[in-house]
C-alpha cells in the first residue's frame, strides 16, 4: 500500500515535466485534511524513531562507531520530521495555491513533497530535482526518502530532514475608500495587496489615536463583496483582489472611555438580601447613621488573603452619648414625692439602764430638762407644709391669672384701636369720596363729570315734570309751571356749557404746562449699579428758558415795569430768527408796550395778551426754534404749513419803540 501511494504522486509530477501544471486554489475541506495528515505523519515519525531507539540493543566496543552513527541518523530523522510538519502548517493557508494533487486516503508523500517518476522507487537516497508548483509557490525537497529499515521502495509521509519552502511576494496596490460610520467621514488610501486586515487595522488605529482592538473593518464592496466583519488573518489578495482595484470598507469604532467616578454618597438606608437557615431570602433594611464628629483612627487589622481591612470597633460605631452634666431640678415628680419615716433604735437608748431589784442607780445629780418650745411632731410639720403649699399655690395661681388677664386686656385694647383706625379710615374715604363728587359737580373737568351732570339734570327734570302732572293744577297754572321748569332747565344747561368752556381752558393750560415741563426735564441715564445720572443738554436748557418766558407772559397782576421787562426778554429771544412768525410776535410786543406806556386799563390787554401767548407757544413748539420739541411732534413737520417759519432776511424787523 505504501509503494502504490508513493508512485501515484510521482507519476503526476512526471506528467508535468514537459509543461508547467496549472495551479488551483485548495478548498478549505482539503486544507483541513492536509493539516490533519501532516500532524498524523509527524506523530508517526516520532513514534517510530522512539520505538527503534528502544528496541535496538547497545552496541559492542567494535561496533561503537557504527552504533553512534545509527543513533545520530535516528535523531536527524526525528528533527527532519518535526521541521517538515512545521513547514506544512505554515504553507497551508486559506488562499494558498499548490500544483500537487494526491489521494487523501493514500499514505504516500504529502503534496508539499513530490518526487520524480522512477527516481523515488529506484534511488532512496537521491535528491530529486526541484518541482515547479505554480507562480506563487516554489518547493525544493532534499533528503532521505527511505525508512529506518533501509527499504528504498517504501515511502514515508514525513519529508526529509532538509526542506525549504519559499513564498514569492505579491506586488501591486489597491485603492480603498474608508468610511467611518455613523459619522460618514471618508478617506481614500493606497494599500499593498500583501497586507493583512490586522495590519491595516493597526495602522488605522494609530492614525486615529484610538485604543487597540476598538476598530472593526466590515462590509467590503466594489471589486470584491464581503459582508459582516473582515477576517483579521487574511490578506487583500486572498479576497480575489488584483492590482489597481477599487473597493470600499466601512469602519466602526467601539470603545468606552472611562470617566472619572463621582464621589460616592452613601444613602440613608441600605437594602441587604440575607438568606436564613431555611434557605429563604429576605430583604433587611439597614439605617445608616451619619457621623456627627470626626472620630480618630484607633487601628485594626487586614486579612492578607482577601485584603479586607477591619477597623477598631470604636471607629465603626456611633459615638457614645454624652452624659447629663446637670440633673433636672424642681421637677414635678421631685416636688410631689411621697416620703415615709422609719425609726430605729439608737445607741444611746440602748445603753440606758433603769433601776430595778438588785440594781441601784444614784439620782442625786439628776435634773429635769424642759424644752423651750413645745414638741413639734411630724403630723404638725405635715400640716404646716400643707398650709404653706396652699399659700404658695394661691399666689402662683393669682400670678398666672393676672398675666392672663393682662394679655386679654391688651388684646382687647388692640382690637379696639384697630377698629377705631379702620372706622377712621372708612370715614376719611367717605369724606374724600363726597368731596370728590361735590368737586365733580361744582368744577367738572372730564367727560365723565359732565355725563354725571347731564344725568342728574335729566332726573331732576323728570321728577319736576311728574310733580307738576300730579299736583292737580288747572291748565293755566300747569302751563306756567312748565314754562318755569323749562326756564330753569335752560339756565342749568347754560351753566353746564360755561363749565365746559372753563374746563376746556383749564385742561388745555394743564396739557401745555405738562408738555413744556417734559421738554425742559433733564435726561436721566441709568447706571449699572442701579443709580441714575441727571444730565442737562443744550436742547433741554433751551427748552427750559423758553418755558420760563412763556410762564412770564401768562402771569397776571404784574406791574408795568415787570411786564415790560418780560416783553423785552421775549422780543430779543424771537429776534434771533427772521420769519413771519417772529415778526408778528415782535409787532404784538411793540403794540402792548405802547399801550402800557399810554396807561390803558387791564381789560383792554386781554385779547392782545392771549394772542401773543398763542404765537409764542407756536414758537416754542416749532423744532426750528426749539430742537427739543422734535420728540413731541405727533405728525411729521413736512405735513405742516411752515410758511410762517421760513426765514426772511430782506426786510429788517422793527425795533421796540420804533414807529
Amino acid at each position: 500500500m505504501e509503494e502504490e501511494g508513493a508512485e501515484a504522486p510521482a507519476e503526476e509530477v512526471a506528467q508535468g515535466e514537459g509543461e508547467p501544471q496549472t495551479d488551483e486554489a485548495t478548498p478549505p475541506e482539503n486544507q483541513e485534511e492536509q493539516e490533519g495528515e501532516a500532524a498524523a505523519a509527524a506523530g508517526e515519525a516520532d513514534a517510530e524513531a522512539s520505538e527503534a531507539a528502544e528496541a535496538e540493543p547497545a552496541p559492542a566496543e567494535g561496533e561503537a562507531g557504527e552504533g553512534g552513527g545509527a543513533a545520530e541518523e535516528e535523531d536527524s530523522k526525528a528533527d527532519a520530521a518535526a521541521a517538515a510538519a512545521a513547514a506544512v502548517e505554515e504553507e497551508v493557508a486559506p488562499a494558498a495555491e499548490t500544483s500537487v494533487e494526491g489521494d487523501a486516503e493514500a499514505d504516500g508523500p504529502t503534496p508539499q513533497q513530490p518526487s520524480a517518476e522512477g527516481e523515488a522507487g529506484e534511488e532512496g537516497m537521491g535528491a530529486p530535482p526541484p518541482v515547479e508548483e505554480g507562480p506563487g509557490v516554489s518547493t525544493e525537497v532534499a533528503g532521505d526518502g527511505g525508512n529506518n529499515n533501509g527499504n528504498n521502495n517504501s515511502s514515508s509521509s514525513v519529508p526529509g530532514p532538509e526542506t525549504s519552502i519559499t513564498v514569492s511576494a505579491v506586488e501591486g496596490t489597491v485603492s480603498i475608500d474608508f468610511v467611518i460610520l455613523p459619522e460618514g467621514y471618508g478617506q481614500t488610501k493606497l494599500i499593498d495587496l500583501g497586507k493583512t486586515i490586522a495590519q491595516i487595522r493597526a495602522d488605522l488605529e494609530g492614525e486615529l489615536s484610538i485604543p487597540e482592538g476598538s476598530l472593526f473593518l466590515m462590509n467590503m464592496s466594489g471589486a470584491a463583496e464581503v459582508k459582516e466583519v473582515l477576517p483579521s488573518e487574511q490578506r487583500l489578495c486572498d479576497f480575489g483582489l488584483k492590482a489597481d482595484d477599487k473597493i470600499g470598507i466601512e469602519l466602526r469604532i467601539n470603545y468606552y472611555q472611562e470617566q472619572p467616578a463621582d464621589d460616592y454618597i452613601m444613602p440613608d438606608t441600605l437594602e441587604l438580601r440575607v438568606t436564613d437557615a431555611q434557605g429563604r431570602e429576605k430583604v433587611v433594611v439597614v439605617h445608616v447613621q451619619r457621623p456627627v464628629v470626626e472620630k480618630s483612627y484607633l487601628g485594626g487589622f487586614r486579612n492578607r488573603q482577601s485584603g479586607v481591612s477591619y477597623h477598631h470597633a470604636t471607629t465603626q460605631t456611633a459615638p457614645p452619648p454624652k452624659k447629663e452634666t446637670q440633673a433636672i431640678r424642681f421637677h414635678r415628680e421631685a416636688q410631689t414625692y411621697q416620703y415615709r419615716t422609719r425609726s430605729t433604735q439608737c445607741k444611746k437608748d440602748n445603753g440606758t439602764q433603769m433601776p430595778k431589784v438588785g440594781l441601784y442607780i444614784d439620782s442625786v445629780n439628776d435634773y429635769e430638762i424642759t424644752p423651750r418650745r413645745p414638741y413639734f411632731s411630724s403630723a404638725d410639720k405635715t400640716a404646716l407644709m400643707l398650709e404653706k403649699c396652699v399659700i404658695i399655690q394661691c399666689h402662683a395661681r393669682g400670678m398666672v391669672a393676672r398675666k392672663r388677664a393682662g394679655q386679654l386686656r391688651k388684646a382687647r385694647i388692640s382690637r379696639e384701636e384697630l377698629a377705631a383706625k379702620e372706622e377712621e379710615r372708612r370715614q376719611l374715604e367717605a369724606d374724600l369720596r363726597h368731596k370728590r363728587e361735590v368737586e365733580r359737580r361744582m368744577q367738572p373737568k372730564t367727560l365723565e363729570d359732565f355725563a354725571v351732570l347731564y344725568r342728574e339734570l335729566e332726573a331732576w327734570r323728570l321728577n319736576e315734570a311728574n310733580r307738576i302732572a300730579k299736583a292737580g293744577f288747572d291748565e293755566a297754572a300747569r302751563r306756567a309751571a312748565q314754562r318755569e321748569l323749562l326756564h330753569k332747565e335752560t339756565k342749568l344747561l347754560q351753566t353746564i356749557d360755561q363749565l365746559k368752556i372753563h374746563a376746556k381752558t383749564h385742561n388745555r393750560d394743564s396739557k401745555i404746562k405738562k408738555k413744556l415741563e417734559s421738554m425742559a426735564n433733564p435726561k436721566v441715564w441709568p447706571q449699572n449699579d442701579g443709580e441714575t445720572t441727571t444730565v442737562h443738554t443744550p436742547y433741554t436748557t433751551r427748552a427750559k428758558e423758553l418755558m420760563d418766558l412763556y410762564s412770564g407772559l401768562r402771569l397776571p397782576l404784574l406791574t408795568v415795569d415787570e411786564r415790560l421787562d418780560v416783553l423785552l426778554h421775549v422780543k430779543w429771544t424771537v429776534k434771533e430768527f427772521d420769519c413771519n412768525l417772529t415778526r408778528e410776535i415782535v409787532d404784538l410786543i411793540d403794540r402792548e408796550a405802547d399801550m402800557l406806556n399810554r396807561g390803558r386799563p387791564e381789560k383792554s390787554f386781554a385779547g392782545l395778551r392771549k394772542r401773543l401767548a398763542n404765537l409764542f407757544l407756536q414758537f416754542l413748539e416749532a423744532p426750528e426754534f426749539n430742537p427739543e420739541a422734535m420728540k413731541f411732534q405727533k405728525v411729521s413737520r413736512q405735513l405742516y404749513d411752515q410758511s410762517s417759519t421760513h426765514p426772511l432776511s430782506t426786510v429788517p424787523i422793527r425795533a421796540l419803540g420804533q414807529v
